[in-house]
């Protein structure tokens, strides 16, 4: 399906707004946004909105948004092609190992070892095969605390490919809600799901933050991952609390080891306690309890 992205740039504070205020006007369309730090200096910050269908009258109701905000903007549009991106994403790719889990694509099934946890990773569009360092320290640091707590119920958020949430759910066998920003990712997910034979066990959602009424009917959560990025895990951290159980861990990645004592103020703050960092290619693996 093409996708048609709308953007335009405005200050923190500004972009901030916007973002909340779109964020309701759009949540029964389920439209995916974002807000993507461009120059931090310059307090530059890009907003976008996905949209298919009649994009002109999205458009419309943006611009609408916006001057009722008192905040209008030139929008820019890009069309995002329909492009089939599997064969490339994993392409010379090798296989990765963290802890007991093997991440590979369909061409090395061989090389699976006794005793591993083999999840097969098509990627697609979606961010997460395994070779990042944020996602390989996120599997590292969950085979510790699902083995240590036996979560009944777990949360993915931003879950891109899901290879965290398969993983969470070969390993504990519990139910998890698998969710991401992006239609395109959530497609994705569900396909790897069913292709690594969990699909009973993952519940795949278009869910932008935590404001979707999938996450009452879910909540309270026993574990939490999010490899998403340090500034928008930090703004998260009160419907984290909210939505975590007490006793409750949430794993944080997408976070550079220069970022890792601000997103743990912004945790202690809701009443999380800090139990370990995993440090790995120069981005940080969080452990945390509430």
């Amino acid at each position: 399906m093409v996708q048609t992205r709308l953007y335009f740039t405005a200050g923190k504070v500004e972009a901030d707004s916007i973002f909340a205020a779109l964020e309701v006007a759009f949540e029964d369309e389920g439209l995916p946004l974002a807000v993507l730090e461009v120059d931090e200096d310059r307090d530059i910050y890009e907003v976008s909105l996905y949209a298919d269908g009649d994009v002109d009258a999205v458009e419309t109701r943006l611009k609408d948004i916006l001057a009722g905000l008192s905040l209008p903007k030139p929008i820019e549009r890009e069309v995002l092609p329909d492009i089939d991106w599997v064969a490339r994403s994993l392409e010379g790719l090798t296989p990765v190992r963290a802890g007991r889990f093997f991440v590979h694509g369909a061409h090395d099934r061989r090389k699976r070892h006794s005793g591993e946890l083999a999840i097969e990773i098509e990627a697609g569009l979606a961010f997460g095969t395994g070779h990042h360092g944020t996602t390989a320290g996120c599997l590292e640091m969950l085979e510790r605390v699902v083995r240590r707590e036996h979560p009944k119920n777990a949360l993915d958020l931003g879950t891109g490919s899901a290879v965290l949430a398969i993983a969470v759910a070969k390993l504990a066998r519990i139910q998890v809600l698998a969710t991401d920003i992006d239609p395109i990712a959530v497609r994705v997910a569900a396909a790897n799901a069913r292709l690594n034979h969990v699909k009973a066990l993952v519940e795949t959602v278009t869910a932008p933050g935590l404001h979707h009424p999938i996450f009452g009917k879910r909540a309270p959560f026993d574990l939490i991952v999010a490899n998403i990025l340090a500034r928008p895990l930090m703004r998260l951290a009160p419907e984290m609390a909210r939505h975590i159980s007490l006793g409750g861990s949430i794993v944080l990645s997408g976070i550079l080891e220069r970022q890792c004592n601000a997103v743990i103020s912004a945790y202690v703050g809701q009443n999380f306690r800090h139990v370990r960092t995993l440090h790995r290619e120069g981005w940080v693996t969080i452990h945390l309890k509430h």
